[in-house]
């Protein structure tokens, strides 16, 4: 009983952040260089972000980092310049924090050019930063739901996992572990930062995993992943969970809710 209200108390919280597909107007940037950490960034994806991101990466700013949470959400981004930019815009995928108060987003090169025009790369590049629209969107993996064990972690007495591929348009607010064979008592994991969870309780054997996945004003659901993780789990090593998640926001905007109508 004591974990259910837990888990309805987290569903109630994420209602707040729930507007989903209403389009947001703001201003883009680009980075200069394409670096590990930039794609890697604070997310702490790595290389990985590179490739999850296929090079459409971005860095948004709190309100949309979360402290984390917002990690790997994706995002259709379009500029507004009529004499340089296409209408359709581009995906990118959420993997650092910007901490410029000027921009909401700041995209990779590829992210910012694939706005462009045909013929017009170069001359949006110059200018450095561009009036943009936005709104989060459905992330799209040829992959399931994979979890890493992360470099420091250290067996028996402390496990670091990091979630890669989630996809949908859904934020994990939980992670619930316990051991396979239902020996000893399971704990919810707690959030290091962006996609990475951590405990310093690692349950013996092979590991089960229950995550909370909620999406705008869906009421949520625990996703149970049995043998997640193998007894001989290793450092660095990436295990395939064989779940894919594709849950999607199902509000309406209203526009006194986010002031804008829903993207056409």
């Amino acid at each position: 009983m004591g974990w259910f209200f837990t888990v309805l108390l987290l569903f109630i919280a994420s209602f707040a952040n729930a507007c989903d597909r209403c389009i947001f107007q703001s201003k883009a940037a680009h980075y200069y260089e394409d670096a590990p950490t930039s794609y890697g960034g604070a997310c702490g994806y790595g290389n990985l972000g590179l490739e999850m991101s296929q090079g459409y990466f971005a860095a948004a700013v709190p309100s949309l980092f979360r402290e984390g949470m917002g990690c790997g959400a994706c995002y259709q981004v379009r500029c507004k310049n009529a004499t340089l930019c296409n209408t359709m815009g581009t995906k990118v995928t959420l993997t650092d924090k910007n901490s410029d108060n000027r921009t909401d987003f700041v995209v990779s090169k590829k992210a910012f050019t694939a706005m462009a025009l045909k013929g017009k790369s170069q001359e949006l590049l110059k200018t450095g930063i561009v009036d943009m629209e936005y709104k989060r969107i459905p992330c799209e993996y040829n992959k399931n739901l994979s979890i890493q064990v992360v470099e420091w972690s250290h067996k028996p007495y402390y496990m670091a996992i990091k979630l890669l591929y989630q996809g949908g348009q859904t934020d994990i607010t939980a992670v619930y572990i316990a051991a396979q064979d239902g020996s000893g008592e399971g704990r919810y994991m707690r959030r290091n930062y962006g996609p990475i969870w951590e405990t310093n309780n690692v349950p013996g054997g092979a590991i089960k995993l229950v995550v909370i996945v909620v999406s705008g004003y869906n009421n949520g659901r625990g996703i149970v992943i049995d043998y997640a993780l193998p007894a001989g789990w290793k450092n660095g090593e990436i295990y395939d969970t064989g779940i894919q998640i594709k849950d999607i926001a199902s509000e309406y905007c209203n526009p006194w809710r986010c002031g804008e109508e829903p993207w056409k």
